[in-house]
This record gives C-alpha cells, structure tokens and sequence, in this order.
C-alpha cells in the first residue's frame, strides 16, 4: 500500500466517500466546512488516496485562539475499514505537521468518533499525540435513540415520565412547528437568551446559528423547531439531518411556565420527523455520566435518556504537540476545565 495526501475540491467527490461512514457524523460534512468558512475560519480539506482510490478523508479547520493557533479536525479522521489505521494515521500527521507549520500553529487536535476503547487510544498514543485537557464542544459520552421502529414500540422504550410529559403537553394544547428559513433565528434567539441566562453558559453567535440554518437549511439538512403555549414561544431547537441521522446540536426552553412539559412533545416532533424522512438514528447529542449526578449537564441528561436509547463513549480529543506554545493553551484549558467541573 502506497499511500498519498491531495486536496479534495470536489463536493460529490468528498460526499459519495463521506455518506458511506460509519457512525454518521454532519462535523465531517462538505456543509460544515463551508460553515466554518463563511465564519472566517480557514479550512482544508484532504484526501488519503490508495493510488487512484480514495480510502480517507480529514476536514481541518485552523482554529484561530488568543493563546495561539491550532489544527483541528472534528469526529475524524474518517478511513475506511479495510485500512491500515496505523500507517493512514502517519501519513496523515506527516502532512499535518507540515501545515501547521506553515500556518504557524502550536499543536494538532483531534476529536475523533471513534469507539472509547484500549485499541484506538493506543493507535493515537503510539504516533505521538497526548490526551487533551478538555474536550471540545463535540460529545465524547453521546447518547443516540434508534428511531425505525413503530411509533408506539418507540413510547413503550421510553421512560414512563417522559411518555406522561409528552401526552401532558398535547393535553395541554403546546403545538409544534418548524421552520428551515435562517431569519427565524430571531425567533430561536428569544428563548435561547433565557436558557443563557438561567444557566451562565457561554451562547454561540447569532450569526452563528443564522448560518448554519443558512447552510445546512438550503440543502434540507436542518430545521428549527418551535414549541408554543399560550400564543408564547416556550422551547425551541435547531436540528441537522444528515447521512441517516438526527442532530440535536442546539436547544433551548424558557421556565416561565414550569409546569407545562412542551420540551418533551418538542423532541418527539423530532423523532416523528427523524422517522418521516426514513433516518434511523436520532443523536441526542452529549450526556454527563450517569454516576455523577453532581456534572453540569446532570438533568439535561437525565431528561434525554429518558425518551430510549443508547450511550456511545468515543475516544478522548488527541493532541499532538508542536511547538512549546501548546503549553499555554494546555494551563488555560485545563484551568476552565475545572472552572466548569467537567
């Protein structure tokens, strides 16, 4: 096996390869690459070809820190499963540290979506990289419902408090709607500023969540959803579908009425929709531990395992070093690290 790195600047090129990966993720999409771009980050997109045939992909956004610059790569790199993981990797981090030289970069991170599992900590570990002090914001405990079976199969799975929640809410008269047009952010915004609030999160941009609608929206791949009482806006969500999945990758709802459980016929709407398109797998995205009850995302949690599913644990983020700036991205981290008791 002779293997070799080029550019890819062919979308069809890029996604026959990537809709074929196994897990699905949208963070190795042709999409999220031209998200990021539109969002000023510079991005690279290489091929790891077998003489002419394509067998791995790596999407590479420069990440531009106060503390320094950075190589990242999110839930890759992507190989197929015939590959010499070993020797891809290699190849690959050769021309990666070429690069990020070039773009005078301290460190290289991955974040790959790859099972947590002593084989593939060691097939980082062996090339050199070196556990992460934090973790990116891509899930390395995710939580993902298996939504192909009958609805009613689906509401029997799930907690009995949930399926109390959902009926509740339609009782209730909390309707759902959706909307794929990116100036709905505004609508998104006003309830994702009160969740901010209650819980002193750093929020992404409004421009932010505006373009990613813009561009995964245009090509059916995302949604917003709506969930109304009382002629009010009371949760709400933006979620990618791609490549057979369901993303929840942003969410919010206000507490202004407690006792009225709209966030739960929310998701069920996303279930139902995950469904209509013929997906199989709705994401949940990240959970905490379910042993540690005292982690920030503790009842975020404990309200998504409850619709059904399964935990899926990747591999912790890698990083490879550089040059001795990394150190100082390496205190600042793990200081917020702790800061946020993760």
């Amino acid at each position: 096996m002779s293997l070799r790195i080029q550019t890819i600047e062919s979308r069809p090129e890029w996604e026959n390869f990537i809709l074929k990966a196994k897990p699905q993720t949208f963070l190795h999409s042709w999409s999220w690459g031209e998200f990021n771009e539109k969002m000023g980050t510079k991005i690279f997109r290489f091929g790891l070809y077998d003489q002419e045939n394509l067998v791995g992909v790596v999407l590479v956004l420069k990440i531009a820190a106060r503390r320094g610059a950075f190589l990242f790569c999110p839930h890759g790199p992507v190989f197929v499963d015939s590959i010499d993981k070993n020797e891809a990797l290699k190849v690959l981090l050769d021309h990666l540290k070429i690069a990020a030289g070039e773009e005078r970069c301290a460190f290289i991170r991955f974040s790959p979506l790859l099972e947590n599992n002593s084989e593939n900590e060691e097939l980082f570990l062996k090339n050199g990289f070196r556990q992460a002090p934090i973790h990116m914001q891509h899930p390395e405990l995710a939580w993902i419902l298996d939504v192909s079976a009958p609805e009613d199969n689906l509401m029997m799975n799930m907690r009995k408090t949930t399926r109390y929640c959902i009926r509740k809410a339609q009782k209730d008269g909390v309707e759902v709607f959706t909307s794929d047009n990116p100036d709905d952010v505004e609508k998104f915004w006003e309830v994702y500023q009160t969740t901010v609030d209650r819980q002193n999160f750093t929020p992404f941009s409004k421009t932010y969540l505006k373009t990613e609608m813009e561009v995964f929206g245009k090509n059916n791949e995302a949604l917003f959803f709506f969930a109304k009482y009382n002629n009010e806006l009371v949760a709400t969500a933006l979620i990618v579908f791609y490549n057979g999945s369901a993303f929840y990758h942003h969410g919010a709802s206000t507490h202004k009425y407690s006792k009225i459980t709209a966030p739960y016929l929310l998701q069920w709407h996303i279930i139902l929709e995950a469904k209509k398109r013929g997906f199989k797998l709705y994401d949940f995205w990240g959970v905490s531990p379910e042993d540690n009850s005292k982690h920030p995302w503790a009842g975020l949690s404990l309200f998504k395992r409850g619709f059904g599913g399964t935990e899926h644990a990747y591999v912790h983020a890698k990083d490879y070093v550089i040059s001795p700036k990394y150190w100082l991205s390496f205190v600042v981290e793990t200081v917020r690290r702790k800061k946020r008791h993760l």
